[in-house]
């Protein structure tokens, strides 16, 4: 049973009332214009005396055209420009503003009523609960001093649409009076909320049902996937109609019973095109395309549904080119055909035909926007990622909470906070915050970005939180390195009964090594299995690898390494290789790193590692026969390189850059800075160049690192009482570590920068990594 019916029953009955009374008036021909139209200076307003109930009835009816062509302003002059209205007039203008969704215009004029009749009550209660203000229905309802079943079945309706079914079912136990909407209202209450024993006991509480009646107690079972109970309530009806044989058979299908399926669609009195295509989407669901295919080019008579159904079964196989062929084949297509192919391609990272396709398209929704998007930001072109959501403004199309998504996704892929805060304003405006799906994202863009105050923000007003809202949050603190914060929401997380899965384990033992606390993270590790029935996993073991190396305890990482139950890979050689590195143990470290290079013999990052590890132990000989192994193998470095935000611009640097438009201006920057900083007693790490020269070309090499440039460009463009954000795409090295702590002191800043492994937070001279990173 739909909802809907109950809340239009008030709107039937308000236009039957209209047209009788249209009827029975029986104006004599005039000239409509006469009313709709303004006075010219030649004529005068027509008087009270002159408008008749005839024409009140004209301009009512005119009220109501207007409203259906969503023309209010229009509606509301000609309603203002009536000598004499009705209530009709009002419930005219009060029914047409709920329909157009302006609900304070609708409630302005009902309050400017002096008599407020039942039908006008009963359209505002309706207004009320379209508006999901079910306190002010319920107020409205308790002061009405006449109730009609129409008034009851609202309220009973709006409870029920809103889930609180223990309440509609108050409100039905106390109605005076009962009609068939009355009973298939709570009985579809029941059954849209899931509570399909309490619909069969109410429905075995009444002899007689309706027909719809049965079809929605099937249904409900058919939810329930209880096919059993189903097909019970199937044989025991006294009628079957079309709907009930589609609903049986769509049942087993859905539930993978397909001979089932098909033995009842052969015993179908009405096979109809519908029955044809559960029948065809079962196969699909049962992953038997070519039984499917077959049935399709067989059915005498195909709808949308029927080609879109075999399409989707395409592309969610993967197989774009029969999936293509078919779309070509239709004979007409809706924006579902459309929607359906963009996404395919773009699942695919055949964006260029999704974009040809997208721009081919005669219309366009928000599901089509969302989907190129989506393809976009998959492949990491976030720039046309977020154009084409610029476009999607542009072109005043609603935001869905799929599009919100994957934008927010894209700005923290690219750190573009700014951007993110815009399109966060977007969210509220669009009522998504609360929502689990966006707003796990938003809570990700600001962790992502730099911002873990405003994304806790987020989280407190996220309503209700799932597992990865809670995974966000806790990974969120330990990368910024609040590993304390991170392990309270840990146990926040248990109190509020949500069952912590790999992703949180890796977040906690995440927060304990960015916060050097062995003792606690040994204890979670050691607790996964017993306490949560989670068996550790490769970055498990890692964590654990990179906790103990960073400790120090590098005998005891090698250890727990030789007890794993499966082979180390690349990623847990590569947390002992940094942990040697960081206690310059060079000979754990060349072995590590000879098993990184049979596993991953392309990582540049660990041959960077390893010259490190030798550079800084004078061992210039074996840097740099590293350095010619790396060439002979063909092996990249990875060029270094950081960004910063301004003014929704995102501005990259690499080492020396002397590209930006600011160059001039950031290095007489630097050379000031550097002089500050040798007052408060910098020294260049000079041991880190990886090159054998002189002492003075490698302070130079060390000043213009791609981080300090965009550092010193935040400082000079981001305005005084924000925090400069710097996100870099390797490892910050320990000499740009050191100068940023001195420069946020001498400019009194807050700089945060971002590395692969984590968030720094400098302030006042000091990280809040405590030099452990």
């Amino acid at each position: 049973m739909r909802f809907k019916q109950l809340h239009t029953t008030t709107l039937r009955s308000f236009h039957n009332r209209t047209r009788i009374h249209a009827q029975s008036a029986k104006p004599p021909r005039q000239n409509i214009r006469d009313f709709f139209e303004p006075p010219t200076d030649q004529s005068k307003p027509r008087s009270s005396n002159r408008f008749t109930d005839s024409d009140i009835v004209k301009c009512n009816i005119a009220i109501t055209n207007h409203m259906r062509s969503g023309q209010c302003d229009q509606a509301l002059r000609l309603f203002n420009s009536m000598p004499r209205r009705t209530t009709v007039s009002y419930n005219t203008m009060i029914s047409g503003y709920l329909s157009n969704g302006s609900f304070k215009q609708a409630q302005k004029l009902f309050d400017e009523m002096s008599l407020k009749e039942l039908v006008t009550c009963n359209i505002m209660i309706s207004g009320h609960i379209r508006n999901k203000n079910l306190g002010a229905a319920r107020k409205l309802f308790d002061e009405m001093p006449v109730k009609d079943v129409v008034s009851w079945n609202a309220m009973l309706s709006g409870y029920a649409q809103n889930g609180f079914v223990d309440e509609a079912r108050r409100v039905f136990d106390s109605m005076p009076v009962k009609n068939e909407i009355s009973w298939n209202g709570i009985l579809s209450a029941y059954v849209q909320n899931g509570k399909i024993d309490e619909a069969r006991t109410l429905f075995q509480s009444k002899g007689h049902w309706a027909v719809i009646s049965w079809n929605c107690l099937m249904g409900g079972y058919l939810k329930k996937k209880r096919v059993v109970e189903a097909r019970q309530i199937f044989d025991s009806m006294p009628v079957k109609d079309e709907v009930s044989w589609n609903t049986m058979i769509t049942c087993y299908a859905q539930n993978g019973k397909m001979e089932e399926a098909r033995k009842l669609f052969e015993e179908s009195p009405i096979q109809d095109v519908f029955a044809w295509t559960a029948i065809v989407s079962g196969y699909i669901q049962n992953g038997q395309l070519d039984e499917a295919r077959r049935i399709f080019d067989g059915m005498p008579q195909k709808n949308i549904v029927s080609w879109n159904a075999m399409i989707a079964g395409y592309v969610q196989s993967k197989n774009m080119d029969l999936a293509g062929e078919l779309f070509e084949e239709m004979p007409c297509r809706n924006i579902s055909s459309w929607n359906t192919m963009i996404t395919g391609y773009a699942q695919n990272e055949d964006i260029a035909r999704a974009r040809d396709l997208f721009d081919r398209m005669p219309n366009r929704d928000c599901i089509s926007w969302a989907a190129i998007i989506s393809g976009y930001a998959q492949i990491g072109d976030s720039e046309e990622a977020l154009q084409m959501f610029i476009e999607m403004k542009r072109d005043g199309e609603r935001l869905n909470r799929s599009a919100f998504t994957c934008v927010l996704s894209t700005c923290a892929d690219i750190a573009a906070f700014e951007l993110g805060k815009q399109i966060h304003g977007h969210v509220v405006k669009a009522g998504y915050e609360f929502g689990c799906f966006v707003g796990n994202a938003l809570l990700a863009m600001y962790c992502r970005c730099g911002s873990i105050d405003e994304a806790q923000e987020v989280f407190k007003r996220i309503e209700d939180k799932d597992v990865v809202s809670w995974n966000t949050i806790i990974i969120g603190y330990a990368r910024h390195g609040f590993g304390k914060e991170a392990l309270a929401h840990f146990e926040l997380m248990k109190q509020a009964r949500i069952q912590p899965d790999e992703v949180t384990m890796v977040g906690v033992l995440s927060a304990c090594s960015h916060t050097g606390l062995v003792d606690r993270g040994k204890h979670y590790f050691d607790s996964m299995t017993k306490d949560y029935g989670i068996g550790p996993n490769s970055k498990h073991y890692t964590c654990m690898i990179d906790l103990l190396g960073r400790a120090g305890r590098l005998h005891d990482a090698q250890t727990l390494m030789t007890k794993m139950p499966f082979e180390p890979d690349a990623a847990t050689w590569g947390a002992l290789l940094g942990a040697s590195r960081i206690h310059g143990n060079t000979a754990l470290g060349e072995k590590a790193a000879e098993m990184i290079f049979a596993l991953e013999p392309w990582n540049s990052g660990m041959y960077v590692l390893l010259s490190n590890l030798y550079a800084s132990s004078g061992r210039w000989s074996d840097a740099n026969k590293l350095r010619l192994k790396m060439r002979d193998k063909g092996v990249s470095k990875v060029p270094g390189y950081s960004w910063v935000e301004v003014g929704n611009k995102i501005h990259t640097f690499s080492v020396g850059d002397l590209s930006h438009a600011g160059s001039e201006r950031i290095y007489a920057f630097l050379e000031e800075m550097d002089l500050r900083m040798r007052g408060e007693g910098y020294v260049s790490a000079t041991k880190l160049v990886l090159h054998d020269v002189e002492e003075e070309e490698k302070q130079n090499m060390l000043r213009y690192h791609s981080e300090k440039l965009a550092v010193a460009y935040g400082i000079m463009e981001v305005p005084n009482g924000r925090a400069v954000r710097v996100f870099k795409n390797l490892r910050v090295c320990e000499d740009c570590h050191t100068a940023v702590k001195l420069m946020a002191k001498i400019v009194g800043r807050l700089i945060i920068l971002r590395d692969p492994n984590r968030f720094h937070h400098f302030e006042g001279g000091v990280c809040n990594c405590g030099d452990y990173w």
